[in-house]
């Protein structure tokens, strides 16, 4: 019998499997003209509002479809329905993320609508989401007020894969301890490259800011 024992980096495999198939799917991507944008958040933190509020500031400039993931249900995919743009309920079956191949499945669902924006609204959770690189062209996030200002300090990754990081619920923000400038300091040391846009998803505050940084996005890829 043989003292050597094979030790197999499964953890180390599936990432590297899932970063090609993620390249794969950008490349095929932009020879098709489509931007994909990957938005994450904690649940709660307002991710269908402030989506509603993109669509609706940009359905008349590009053809949207929106996937929506989740463990279970179609709730949001209702909501966003309702917006008048092509939307599809993802179910993880239980996994707490989206990976390259299950977003290239909602896309391949969403072909013969003729979109170029496609959106992806992640699982709720600021862990797994970020370890998973879904092929999307830009991530973005969004941090409510309430969840605190030192969220990029306990969830280093999902801030250093962010493009963009939307702080949400601005109108609460004098009803707790958030500081604004700290936020932007932590996010920072995160990522220095990350662009910082304060929002209120629920009044519109800051959604124009944020909207044009995305059609600048899109114009560029497509």
């Amino acid at each position: 019998m043989s003292d050597t024992v094979r030790i197999i980096e499964i953890k180390k495999s599936v990432y590297e499997d899932n970063d090609r198939e993620a390249e794969a799917l950008r490349a095929e991507l932009k020879e098709k003209g489509i931007f994909l944008l990957n938005l994450m958040s904690s649940p709660g933190a307002g991710k269908t509002t402030t989506l509603t509020r993109t669509v609706g500031a940009l359905k008349d400039r590009y053809r949207i479809g929106v996937m929506e993931a989740d463990i279970d249900s179609d709730v949001d995919a209702r909501r966003i329905s309702e917006t008048g743009v092509e939307a599809i309920q993802l179910h993880t079956g239980g996994m707490c993320h989206l990976d390259a191949g299950m977003t290239k499945q909602g896309l391949d669902e969403l072909a013969g609508k003729e979109i170029n924006l496609a959106i992806l609204e992640n699982v709720g959770n600021l862990v797994c989401p970020a370890e998973f690189d879904t092929g999307a062209v830009k991530n973005a996030m969004i941090l409510s007020v309430p969840e605190g200002d030192d969220k990029p300090l306990k969830y280093p990754l999902m801030f250093s894969v962010c493009d963009v990081v939307l702080i949400n619920k601005i109108d609460v923000a004098p009803y707790f301890d958030f500081d604004m400038e700290k936020c932007r300091e932590n996010i920072t040391l995160r990522n220095p490259d990350a662009k910082v846009i304060p929002i209120c998803a629920k009044t519109g505050e800051g959604i124009e800011e944020w909207t044009k940084w995305l059609s600048e996005q899109v114009d560029q890829w497509i």
